[in-house]
């Protein structure tokens, strides 16, 4: 009866073949189960020799909500496959995979170099992790990486190996085949949707991506528009585009004059220290690279990472410079650029470098692959001349509390969504565009956009974007200031001016109001009377969520030392989501790290459950008022 069935539904299949895949079917199962999971499928129809590609693309659609599917959609698929539909996987065009959409206009691409190379580094950097090491290496060469990202673990991973300790990795969840238990209590364990990943149910996908979602914005990624089953579905062009930003991150990270004090050698004759620290890191990764084909009598220079370094001749320079004995000026004498661009990277090979970029990629401009060739090559051989201590810059360091709400309030402009992206809050606020997109967020409707001096866009991608006069920037942010005080805002002693100026204690107290004023917002929409809660209210809130679920911790205010420890917002999250507090991880207030420890917990159970924030372990340790008002808010507001 059932092969009968499975007959009329696929009248290409001849009867021999329907009682093949049937028995097939039959023999993959276990005992009492009536559906396989896909990364079992696949691997069955990966040996009719068809590719991994085309079995996952012809699995588009196919299998229940949980990614199960039974005997009729498995030999449905293999109807599908002989008939050639996973051949729609995309034909490749000039480096670039099509992803179907339901209009042309909703379809995307995925550059296959980005992916290959991107691949590649993660199958490196999670070489041997005990929990996803048994899924590595990932085949550099198909689509299985966007399935083995599914789960939420490789992309944890991935950010915990670009910035230390972003996640704690004692709440995700785990396979059971995982040495460290889950924290989240009473899911069953069920398949994942693709790959080698298998053990988490679509809940705990979701949890996990969270997460990821959540740290990968702490740490300042956008991920504007990319939600939790966006990851969990395997949305290529999405997570593409999260773990570029990712490993961004951790390679520029390094390029840092605290790290590197020989950077000091690239300022130029009549600039100050200050003005090169304002540069983001991509500009002093060039300026790093000009230096040295300036010293090598060069007479090029390179102003991006596209079309500038395309045809390898600037690249053999540096590299030649860098490593004279290893890597030779050979690749000059060939004129074909295909053919010089491997020359280049066999040369970036001998000194270990060759890694991110492809011969295709380097022709092709890539300014992507570029920027992480160069910046792997500056983290390995910096090439500057240490600077003897008499040489050594006095770097002004602003109180670690600013510098503390400074990244705070970068990360939280950045997470609506402005544009351009904010590096340096001071100096990216300074002709007030920033600030007034900000405004219009928090308050939709407040900004008269007619008044507003904009930035002429930026024709050339390469280049950086204009600036606006000085006179035009005042009146922008002596707009910014007129609009905070007409919105009740305290503007005592604050004028554009000083914006515009880069006072850095002016700066902080108007993001900071602005800040607060969205997080109160949120707050507001959410209560029933939608009156404006304040620090009290929030502190209430939270002691009487922990007294009713019979905690014995307590908080007078957002600096009452009792906090310090963190076990206030342990007790605080279980309360929110009982279950997902494992007390026996909870360590001793008595030491900072531990403390620390118990905040990280806080922090990654925090964002497990959805919750949006940007503070670090160490701001609540260090009871930074103003910090944990945020973290405080965004537990209420998830609550309610």
């Amino acid at each position: 009866m059932q092969t009968l069935k499975i007959k009329r539904k696929n009248p290409t299949l001849d009867d021999s073949e329907v009682m093949d895949l049937v028995n097939q079917f039959n023999s993959l199962t276990t005992e009492n189960a009536t559906s396989l999971s896909k990364p079992e499928v696949s691997k069955a129809f990966t040996a009719h020799n068809f590719t991994y590609d085309e079995v996952r693309e012809a699995m588009k659609n196919i299998g229940d909500a949980s990614g199960r599917v039974d005997v009729e959609e498995f030999a449905e698929l293999y109807a599908k496959l002989k008939d050639g539909a996973g051949g729609n996987v995309a034909q490749a065009k000039a480096g670039k995979v099509k992803l179907g959409g339901s209009t042309a206009s909703s379809a995307h691409t995925v550059n296959e170099d980005e992916r290959t190379e991107f691949t590649r580094h993660i199958n490196m950097v999670l070489e041997g992790d005990k929990d996803v090491g048994s899924r590595i290496p990932i085949p550099t060469d198909t689509m299985q990486i966007f399935d083995e990202c599914k789960d939420g673990l490789i992309l944890s991973k991935l950010i915990n190996d670009s910035v230390a300790d972003t996640i704690d990795e004692r709440v995700l969840n785990k396979p059971a085949s995982s040495s460290l238990k889950t924290t989240t209590p009473g899911h069953k364990r069920g398949p994942s949707l693709g790959g080698k990943a298998t053990g988490l149910n679509n809940f705990q996908m979701t949890e996990n991506n969270n997460i990821v979602i959540a740290s990968a914005k702490g740490i300042g990624c956008s991920v504007v528009n990319i939600g939790p089953t966006d990851l969990s579905n395997g949305t290529e062009h999405l997570i593409l585009g999260l773990i570029w930003q990712i490993i961004r991150r951790g390679l520029l990270s390094k390029i840092d004059i605290k790290l590197h004090p020989e950077l000091y050698r690239l300022l130029e004759d009549d600039e100050t220290l200050e003005q090169f620290l304002r540069l983001p890191p991509d500009q002093i990764l060039l300026r790093w690279f000009n230096y040295h084909l300036k010293a090598a009598g060069h007479q090029r220079r390179v102003a991006n990472f596209g079309k500038d370094v395309a045809d390898g001749e600037n690249y053999t320079i540096l590299l030649h410079q860098l490593k004279p004995a290893e890597c030779s000026k050979g690749p000059l004498q060939e004129r074909e650029l295909l053919k010089r661009a491997e020359q280049v990277l066999q040369n970036a090979d001998r000194i270990g470098c060759r890694k991110y970029l492809t011969p295709t990629a380097m022709v092709a401009g890539n300014p992507k692959l570029n920027l992480a060739f160069v910046a792997n090559l500056f983290n390995t051989w910096p090439g500057l001349e240490a600077l003897e201590e008499s040489e050594k810059p006095v770097i002004e360091d602003f109180d670690a509390e600013g510098e503390r709400e400074a990244r705070v309030f970068t990360l939280w402009l950045n997470s609506l969504n402005v544009e351009p992206a904010v590096y340096d809050l001071f100096e990216n606020l300074k002709d007030g565009t920033i600030l007034l997109q900000a405004f219009d967020k928090v308050i939709p409707g407040t900004v008269a956009w007619r008044r507003v001096s904009k930035r002429k866009p930026q024709t050339d991608p390469d280049e950086p974007a204009p600036e606006l006069s000085r006179f035009k920037a005042v009146e922008n942010t002596n707009y910014s200031v007129e609009l905070a005080k007409a919105n009740h805002m305290s503007m005592v002693g604050i004028q554009g001016a000083d914006i515009v100026d880069g006072s850095k204690t002016l700066t902080l107290g108007l993001v900071w109001q602005l800040m607060r004023k969205n997080v109160v917002a949120t707050l507001a929409s959410l209560s029933k009377n939608g009156k404006e809660v304040s620090d009290t209210d929030i502190v209430k809130w939270a002691n009487e969520k922990v007294k009713s679920a019979g905690k014995k911790s307590s908080m007078r205010s957002f600096k009452d030392p009792a906090i310090k420890d963190a076990v206030f917002w342990l007790d605080l999250l279980d309360a929110m989501k009982p279950g997902y507090v494992d007390y026996d991880l909870i360590q001793s207030g008595n030491t900072e790290e531990g403390c620390k420890n118990n905040a990280r917990l806080a922090i990654s159970i925090a964002r497990k459950i959805g919750t949006t924030i940007f503070v670090v372990p160490e701001d609540l340790v260090e009871l930074r008022t103003k910090l944990i008002m945020t973290f405080a808010g965004a537990l209420m507001a998830i609550q309610n």
